[in-house]
Formats: structure tokens, sequence, C-alpha cells
């Protein structure tokens, strides 16, 4: 059955099908986790936040508009990252407390931890022993596929939702706390980040109806812009002009990869952050279906980036190396030097493609 072409004269009923109420509204599994989460805290808690290594947008502006949140229940929170904080994302944290510096210290005296964006405690790195050893109530908001070693007992997780942010939005409305400008701002940057501004398949009518509220709560999307995507330093540009010299491509397969070298974030004086988004020119080759990054971080071990332009499943190949992440973009931290590892990953990827199984381990 094709879809209907809009015309002027229309009934008005078939765009009302689904009303705005309905489409913002937090699905009804949604809502019974988010309160079983929501019991857990009381005023004059204290309750740690954390997230994945290398933090993104979207784990970046969940804590934020969760701390908020928390806030406002008379519960304070702090973040403990398992990474430095984005300097990118620096703009979000206003009020909020970031003891990350403190490392596993910070998570002393708190009264329940809640880690948001990811659901494996190998992705929480350094923290990670930490997390498994502690005493306190152990929660998880998040919208990945859960990883083989999951963290926390009560959880309010849904991969259909656009990114963590949405399931933050939802706890909101479904608790009837207040979106307040800071809160706004935050989640925007979650969903903004985590569609690509809207660009991927994980792009709903929610996801849009969401940004809506948003904006209408305050938020400035070409500040945001500004914020987040036209602030690139001179470095960064350095550094892809030479990334791109290690482009290489399948065509017949639709497999296109690059690579950096170990000590390239020293020499063109760049962040981690910085990184992000390198992998999108491979993906965006025309007739490409699977996109890789790989990054030499040194000692031996290399991070790499998978993403699909198609219907590949990434998450799938990538969860062969130990990684995961979702369908349409997923990661992995494999042990080896750059070569060794993107020779074995680009083979394991050809084969991928090829038969539509997985590569043998």
């Amino acid at each position: 059955m094709t879809s209907p072409v809009y015309t002027a004269n229309m009934p008005q009923t078939l765009f009302r099908s689904t009303t705005m109420h309905e489409l913002l509204a937090a699905p009804p599994d949604r809502r019974e986790s988010i309160e079983r989460l929501m019991a857990r805290f009381t005023p004059g808690m204290t309750v740690a936040l954390s997230t994945h290594i290398n933090a993104d947008g979207d784990g970046c502006g969940s804590e934020v508009a969760f701390a908020l949140l928390l806030a406002q229940r008379g519960v304070t929170a702090r973040i403990v990252n398992p990474t430095p904080w984005p300097s990118m994302f620096e703009f979000l944290l206003g009020d909020v407390v970031n003891a990350s510096a403190r490392g596993v210290h910070a998570l002393d005296d708190v009264d329940a931890l809640v880690v948001l964006d990811i659901n494996d405690v190998r992705r929480v790195g350094v923290l990670a022993d930490a997390v498994r050893a502690i005493k306190v109530p152990v929660s998880v908001i998040d919208h990945h596929v859960p990883g083989d070693i999951p963290i926390g007992d009560v959880v309010v997780a849904d991969t259909a939702a656009c990114a963590t942010g949405e399931l933050v939005f939802d706890i909101a409305t479904t608790m009837g706390l207040d979106i307040t400008p800071a809160i706004a701002q935050a989640l925007y940057c979650a969903i903004l980040t985590d569609t690509g501004s809207f660009r991927y398949s994980n792009t709903s009518p929610r996801a849009h109806a969401i940004a809506g509220v948003l904006l209408t709560a305050g938020v400035d999307p070409e500040e945001m812009y500004r914020r987040i995507y036209a602030q690139v330093s001179v470095g960064r540009m350095e550094l892809l002009r030479e990334a791109l010299t290690s482009l290489h491509t399948d065509v017949a397969l639709g497999l296109s990869w690059i690579s950096v070298e170990a000590g390239v974030m020293e020499r063109f004086d760049v962040t981690s952050e910085e990184l992000d988004g390198i992998v999108e020119h491979p993906r965006s080759i025309a007739g490409t279906r699977l996109a890789l990054f790989f990054r030499d971080l040194g000692h031996g071990k290399v991070k790499v980036s998978f993403r699909s332009a198609g219907a590949v499943d990434v998450q799938r190949l990538a969860k062969t190396y130990g990684g995961g992440g979702h369908a349409k973009a997923s990661g992995a931290m494999i042990v080896g030097g750059l070569m060794e590892v993107r020779d074995r990953v680009v083979e394991d990827a050809k084969e991928y493609l090829r038969s539509g199984a997985l590569p043998t381990e």
C-alpha cells in the first residue's frame, strides 16, 4: 500500500490518527519502570550518575537533565564518569557537580548509583570494579541492547527510544516534574546528537514531537548547533585531512574504512571528542553499507567504530569483539596493534557483508 500524498483538500482527520498528546505520552511499560526507579529516591539522598567511557552528547545531556530533575525531588546528584567531561558539552553542566576527577572515591559516600546510556559494566571503564562492588542500589536508564554483563537491578530501558534523553524526558513527564530551560537544553543535546541532527533512522515522529516541546521550553536551536557542531578547531581539521589519506573502500561490497595512528591527539593538540564524526566521512560515500573507523590508542589497544549506512546490523558484528551499541552505530575496544586489528576487522567485515553471517571468532 502506498503512502498518502498530502493535498490541501484532504480530510484533516487523516492527520489526526495520532494526537500530539498520544505521541508525547510515555508508553505504559516505561511508566511502570519509571515509577519503580523514582521510588528509590527520597529527599536528602546523594546519588552518583555515570555513563560510558568518552561520554557523548546523549550520555552527558541525559546525566545533566536527570541530575536537575532529581534536584526537584530534594535529591543531590553528582556526576562520576570514567573519563573527563568533554569540553564541547561543558556548557550543559551549569550548577551540576562533576566529580569525575575524584575517580572511584566519588562513589564512597553515595546512597545510590544510576548509570545512563549503557547497560554493560565494562563500559564504565576504570569504575567497573567499584561499580561491581558497590553496596548501594544501582539503576540503569538506557536505550541500547543490554550487554553481556548488565549493571543494575532496576532498569528503565527501551531500544525503541531514539536516545537515552527520550527516556529522561519520559521520567520528567511521568513524575510531573518541570522541564526547565536548562533541562530542555540538556535533553535537546541528547536527542540532537544521538539522531545525527535528526538524520538517522532512529529519528521517530516522537523524537520530533519531544524536540518541539524542548524548543517551547526555551531551547535555541541555532545556538545549540553552534555550540555542538560549529566550533571546530584548526587541529581537528588538520587531523581530518591526515585521516582521509588512510581512506580505503571495497566498492563491490559497500565497505569503507579510515584510521588514525597513536599519538594523533597530541600531535594536533585535539581532545578525544574532536574525533567524533570522523567515521561519518567513509559512511557518506555512495554505495557504502558498512563504515569503519580505527583509532590506535597505543599500548596495544584499538578503538573501532562501526557504522551502518543501510540495512547492515553493525551491533551484531561489534559484539563479536566484546563491543556493542545499536544496529546502525556500535563500537568495540580490541587488543592488538593498528595494522593487525584493522586487517582482521576489515576481513571479518567483508565476510559479514558477503554472507550475512557473523564472522567466526
